[in-house]
């Protein structure tokens, strides 16, 4: 098939502990792309857990997190992926030439109910729409 041959832009979401923010982008990423875009996502120190309020959340969209587990991030991961947004995690995440690297300040959900939550959710929804519309022109 000749959309095989195309190669899908892969993105990597990283945060802290990989259980709030980067998980919420990653699984609206995966929702709004519908497969056009590889997804990944990772923390520099993974939590134990997914944020049960970022999970309640994005339930409310319709999108079910809750059988997602924190992951480490890995230099294979960075290598792996066309576009790295970062969330707070600072310097923790390796640099390679060729990429494309963006730093969205969010606040992190952790520790706060989903109300406090849902704010956060709906920003990451919004950039999400727009960094589709970038690497799937034709999704729109």
């Amino acid at each position: 098939m000749s959309t095989e041959t195309l190669k899908k832009p892969s993105v990597l979401f990283v945060c802290v502990h990989n259980a709030g923010r980067s998980q919420m982008a990653a699984a609206y990423l995966t929702t709004l792309s519908n497969g056009a875009i590889e997804v990944r996502s990772a923390g520099s120190e993974p939590a134990g857990s997914v944020n049960p309020a970022a999970v309640a959340a994005m339930a409310e969209e319709g999108i079910d997190m809750s059988t997602e587990i924190p992951k480490v991030l890995t230099v294979e991961a960075v290598k792996e992926s066309d576009v790295v947004i970062t969330m707070g995690c600072g310097d923790t995440c390796p640099i390679f030439p060729g990429k494309r690297y963006e730093d969205w300040e969010l606040e992190d959900p952790a520790g706060q109910g989903v109300e406090a939550v849902r704010p956060i959710r709906d920003e990451i929804k919004g950039r999400i729409q727009a960094l589709i519309a970038e690497l799937v022109p034709a999704a729109n």
